[in-house]
């Protein structure tokens, strides 16, 4: 090669990459944004919007009347398991049992909050988030497939239940004061449930964006050979992620006392496991794990409490309710699914 040439080669090198050229790389990966980026950046907003929206044409008296207030006293429960399933989605699991959890916290919580008082819900949420934990530790150290073991747990937890409420509807019959603010305090319009969830969805944004503990859980969803190859500890990262889904199921379990001051193994709550997963993949939660935002999960819960409305605007009863929810988790999964990573679909 000659001297020429070898001197030519820098420049050449230089001219490839400059600003202009890297200006116009970028610019062609943002216009190849796969649908589960643009998805998880602006589709949970953009979904709510279209829905309220579309609500709002058909019942106009939805905006006027106390609407925004029901919806939100819809969405708060929901909203909270759906952060709770997110977490333990985020690192590559799934949670079936936290609907169950939710009315086991209720029934315990109906049962004590006239003997034990202000301590009744801190007991409750306390034991949620145990059977939580005990659900992460049997599934990260006995390596039992978390799909089999939570479906478990559900059976457990229903036949617990059953057997603590006597089948029967428990009630509330004291102290029931001290959750009177959950629903009877509004904020903007909104209950303080509501806004309880907010906050949480903050706290969880910020723990997964600035912890170390988040970003290893965000580690173990994308690839957990790989974090355990690079010295996190892994299984107590999943142990970790179900014990905040059993933590957020027991306040779940707390807001339907205050909501209707009775639980029972068939009645509210025992329908949110199905609403609590489409709430966590509408709000941008990724199948396959490590790609979860809280924040956008506010706007999953509210477009799964607009869903009854919606539905009945447009005249669907409410018995096909679960169809449209099932539909909203197959047709997102389908669209957003990073199936480059997923390699070979299970």
């Amino acid at each position: 090669m000659s001297k020429k040439a070898t001197l030519d080669m820098p420049k050449k090198a230089v001219l490839d990459n400059t600003p202009s050229s890297d200006a116009t790389s970028v610019r062609g990966r943002a216009m190849r944004l796969r649908p589960a980026e643009l998805w998880q950046s602006a589709g949970p907003f953009a979904v709510f919007a279209a829905l309220f929206i579309l609500v709002a044409v058909l019942t106009p008296t939805f905006i006027g009347g106390g609407g925004l207030s029901i919806l939100a006293v819809q969405a708060a429960p929901i909203l909270l398991v759906a952060l709770g399933q997110a977490m333990v989605l985020h690192v590559g699991s799934i949670d079936l049992s936290n609907a169950a959890v939710v009315v086991f916290s209720a029934i315990i919580l109906a049962q004590t909050l006239g003997p034990f008082g202000a301590v009744a819900p801190l007991l409750c949420v306390a034991l949620m988030t145990l059977i939580g934990a005990v659900n992460g530790f049997l599934i990260a150290f006995g390596q039992v497939p978390s799909f089999a073991l939570t479906l478990g747990t559900l059976g457990i937890l229903q036949a617990a239940s059953l057997v603590v409420s006597n089948a029967t509807t428990v009630y509330a019959t004291g102290n029931t004061e001290l959750l009177d603010s959950l629903y009877g305090t509004a904020l903007a319009d909104l209950p303080e449930a509501f806004w309880l969830g907010v906050v949480v969805a903050a706290a969880l944004w910020a723990l997964l964006r600035f912890t170390r503990t988040g970003q290893g859980m965000t580690a173990v969803g994308l690839n957990e050979s790989g974090a355990l190859f690079s010295g996190l500890r892994t299984r107590w990262l999943k142990v970790a992620a179900f014990a905040l889904s059993g933590l957020l199921s027991g306040i779940a379990g707390v807001l339907v006392i205050a909501q209707g001051g009775a639980a029972s193994s068939f009645g509210l709550g025992s329908d949110l496991l199905l609403p609590g997963i489409a709430a966590a993949i509408v709000g941008g939660t990724a199948i396959t794990g490590g790609v979860t935002n809280p924040i956008n999960i506010v706007f999953g819960a509210l477009t799964v409490g607009l869903v009854p409305i919606g539905a009945a605007a447009v005249g669907i009863t409410p018995q096909a309710q679960s169809l449209v929810y099932g539909l909203v988790i197959i047709i997102v999964v389908a669209l957003t699914m990073n199936r480059n990573r997923a390699g070979a679909v299970k």
